[in-house]
């Protein structure tokens, strides 16, 4: 299928790993000119090198507004904006101090508000664009291992749907995409650091996790990073154009509810 993407530009924020590649990925073969910010210049060189088409790579660190405020001087405007920067980190809630609470608010929430604060407006002037936030199935169902991340997720999905209420009308869509635990860089450490016994094989790892943690998943294993890019491929498409203040899924079935 012909998403209809070629020439548009995108901007794919945490680009250099994991499901923010993969989007990239495909975005690009589906003829988007995308960029990736990103704060480690090894990370972007290889990114970049990684990819096939039109791809630029941006050293910028998106956790602070300093940040931001350099990627939009370097690219004024575009037709796409994936907000999927985000870190994670399971920690029990009576010991995350202020200071982490703050931290994963600003990489994970604010980082996305100050880009939209920027382009959105513009997509509307223009009456055509996609802002699209990389949310999470926590963000439905708190993880009782990383509620701060939890939080995170869930405000994103409220910014986008009140950002959906305003283009009522036009030819921009605001939408979110849930992922479910999905095959990333860091995710072996992760699951390991949630396995009965310390530094368990992968496998072993992950199979636990669905046990213990994530028992209603119907697909019982990892997501693949391109799993998720494909669905954020359509959602930036104009064949999307009648889903719009949606959160769409792309978690495995875990979340047990029709709606």
């Amino acid at each position: 299928m012909d998403l209809q993407l070629k020439g548009k530009k995108a901007i794919v924020t945490g680009g250099t790993a994991g499901i923010g590649l993969a989007i990239a990925r495909v975005l690009i073969e589906e003829g988007a000119e995308v960029v990736i910010p990103g704060r480690s210049a090894k990370k972007l060189r290889a990114a970049v090198s990684s990819l096939p088409g039109n791809v630029r790579g941006i050293e910028v660190d998106l956790a602070t507004a300093d940040g931001a405020a350099t990627l939009i001087a370097e690219v004024p405007e575009t037709d796409i904006l994936v907000n999927n920067l985000g870190i994670y980190e399971p920690k029990k809630f009576a010991e995350i101090t202020d200071e982490e609470w703050l931290h994963i608010f600003e990489i994970n929430v604010l980082g996305g508000i100050r880009l939209s604060r920027h382009y959105f407006p513009r997509m509307l002037e223009k009456d055509s664009g996609r802002v699209i936030f990389i949310s999470s199935e926590s963000g439905i169902m708190t993880p009782g291992e990383m509620v701060h991340y939890g939080m995170t997720k869930t405000a994103q999905l409220a910014i986008s749907r009140g950002l959906a209420e305003q283009t009522k009308g036009t030819k921009v869509t605001v939408n979110t995409v849930l992922p479910g635990p999905t095959r990333s860089e860091g995710i072996v450490g992760f699951l390991q650091s949630l396995a009965s016994t310390p530094n368990v094989p992968a496998e072993q790892a992950e199979r636990e996790f669905f046990e213990k943690y994530r028992s209603s998943s119907l697909l019982q294993r990892l997501i693949e990073d391109r799993e998720v890019a494909n669905l954020v491929a359509y959602v930036a498409s104009p064949l999307s154009s009648a889903t719009n203040g949606a959160a769409l899924r792309v978690e495995g079935g875990l979340l047990r509810s029709i709606a």
